[in-house]
């Protein structure tokens, strides 16, 4: 099996870790950039997504701070809005617009967006598929008789890309209706929110790598098998 070694596929992965590199590289460049430069108004992250959530008219969303670098998120489970260390108590452009950003997943729950709706419901599908897909495949090519567990393992990995698929439009979403309500709201002037556009675009790409990412080994992984019958 010399194709596990110097199978000319490896470029697919190859160009897929670029894509991701390159993504990761301009949000971390953007998010420092403008984490020095702090917003006029002088609100924290927090107190922008407070008042954001309370203008929304969504009380039930608990805002608190966690451990990591850039690990923000909106939680529908538990109704929690995760906010950075960095994030949390910052004054920063870049802060205030990733709050803003998770703020906006939290209003897509409250109002139903669909997309986040079956996002959120797919995840347990898609996190069994991603864990049993390479175990099966290489079972699949190790052993001839157990072909068919290498066609199962390309659909459960499917499911990965679907997952990547769905949340672009709720990443992208969530990134303009932080816009406009920083806009709206008056928390960042026209100058402030260029900035914080370049942090949520630069975030928004790194989706758009990660969905890139699993399709070319998804196509990898369809050419391996048609190589192998």
């Amino acid at each position: 099996m010399p194709y596990f070694y110097f199978d000319p596929t490896y470029i697919l992965v190859l160009i897929g870790v670029v894509l991701s590199l390159i993504a990761s590289a301009q949000v971390k460049s953007a998010y420092k950039k403008y984490e020095k430069v702090s917003t006029r108004s002088g609100f924290t992250a927090e107190q922008v997504a407070a008042m954001i959530l309370r203008n929304a008219g969504i009380t039930d969303v608990t805002i608190r701070p966690i451990a990591g670098e850039l690990t923000d998120n909106y939680n529908p489970k538990d109704h929690t809005l995760n906010l950075s260390q960095n994030v949390y108590g910052s004054r920063s452009i870049a802060a205030i617009g990733v709050a803003a950003h998770e703020c906006g997943h939290a209003i897509q729950h409250a109002e139903g967006y669909a997309p986040l709706g079956f996002r959120s419901a797919i995840v347990p599908v898609v996190s069994i598929g991603s864990t049993l897909s390479w175990p099966l495949i290489l079972i699949g090519l190790l052993i001839p008789r157990l072909d068919v567990c290498i066609t199962l393992g390309i659909l459960l990995f499917s499911l990965v890309v679907v997952f990547q698929f769905v949340t672009l439009p709720v990443e992208f979403n969530a990134s303009g209706r932080a816009i406009a309500i920083l806009r709206n709201g008056g928390f960042m002037t026209e100058e402030e929110l260029g900035g914080a556009k370049r942090v949520l675009t630069a975030a928004a790409l790194t989706y758009v790598a990660a969905m890139v990412t699993a399709i070319l080994q998804l196509v990898r992984l369809l050419l391996l098998t048609n190589r192998r019958r």
